[in-house]
Order: C-alpha cells, then structure tokens, then sequence
C-alpha cells in the first residue's frame, strides 16, 4: 500500500486496513449464528450484550461484532446509510464453495454481477444489512486500477449479472479460473440493476 505524506500535503496519513464491523441489533442470537456460519466465524468473545468474532487468527483478533440493544426498531431500506460490507475470498473456488455451502443451508444470494475488478455474491443477513461475498478478478491491483481506467468500465461500471451456479459447472468441467472470472461485455449500463 502506498503511504500518503500528511506532513507536506495535509492531508491525513491513510490508514493501513478496515479494521472491523460492528453491527447493532435487537436479533442477537440469529445474528450471532448468521455470522458464525456464514463466514466461518469462530467467537473471540461473547456475553449477554456483545459477541466479537474472528475468522483469520494469522492476521486480526476480530473481524465482526454484534451489539445486543434490545429496544432497536427496524431501520427503513430507503433511509441514508451504509449499503453493504463486503468480505474476500483468495480464490474464485473458494467463494464458489462458500455460495454451494450457503445454498446448501438456504441461504441464496439475492444479486449476482462480475463488476470487472471483482466477481460478487450479495446476501441479506436476519436484520436486513446487505454483505457482500467477493474475490478479485485482476492478480494485482494495478491492473484492477487500469480496468477502472478503461472505456469498458466506464461504460458499465455497475457489471454484468452471472449465474453463480453455472459459474460453479464450468468450474467443474476444468474451465480456468481466469476465465470464469473474465466479465462478459454487455455495452454501456448506468443504473443499477439489483
């Protein structure tokens, strides 16, 4: 990562990494649970009010917590606010993996796209927050940077839907990761389609 000057510029020193998310609720034990299983979860620690949990020992103590306020009301879908949270996978078969898992215990993704830089699954957890399930398409970020750069992205840089399950026999029938991940063209698309 490259570090910014914020003693020549002013402008603030970025920071290394997202460090975590905390997620408030009145569902604490489906919360809890959803995120245990579909991450993988194992709990760092947990009482009546709190639940702090990890899934990669090697490089952070906790990725995810969940806050028990019992007297919150539903948040409206159509208020300001944070859209989703995304997590990575190294390899697209191990995202393909987790979507069969997640499938397997009737949990579906509700939007499907290959954005370009990314292939992406996104879910619904019980109290509504969207999470996202990714991996990069590009084997380095530069040229996941030109990409982004590119007339084709800035034609449509919202994506083209995908088929997780065909995705995931194609994978099956010996085609490369690279090309399972390649974003099929589909010309210019500015609005959102999820």
């Amino acid at each position: 990562m490259t570090s910014h000057s914020s003693q020549v510029d002013g402008i603030v020193k970025s920071p290394s990494k997202v460090g975590h998310v905390v997620f408030k609720t009145s569902n604490f034990r489906g919360m809890v649970d959803f995120y245990i299983k579909f991450l993988g979860c194992v709990v760092a620690f947990e009482n009546e009010q709190l639940s702090i949990l990890r899934f990669d020992d090697d490089d952070d103590h906790h990725r995810v917590a969940i806050l028990y306020l019992p007297d919150l009301k539903p948040t409206d879908p159509q208020a300001v606010g944070l859209e989703h949270v995304a997590f990575s996978y190294s390899t697209l078969p191990d995202l393909l993996a987790a979507y069969q898992k997640h499938k397997n215990n009737g949990i579906s993704p509700f939007w499907c796209v290959n954005h370009g830089p990314t292939t992406s699954m996104y879910y619904k957890d019980p109290d509504g927050n969207g999470v996202e399930l990714l991996v990069d398409n590009f084997d380095t970020i530069r040229e996941a940077n030109e990409f982004m750069a590119s007339r084709l992205f800035a034609e449509n840089p919202i994506g083209t839907e995908f088929d997780p399950q065909d995705l995931v026999q194609r994978m099956e029938l010996g085609e490369s990761e690279s090309s399972l991940k390649k974003r099929v063209e589909i010309g210019p698309r500015k609005a959102l389609g999820c």
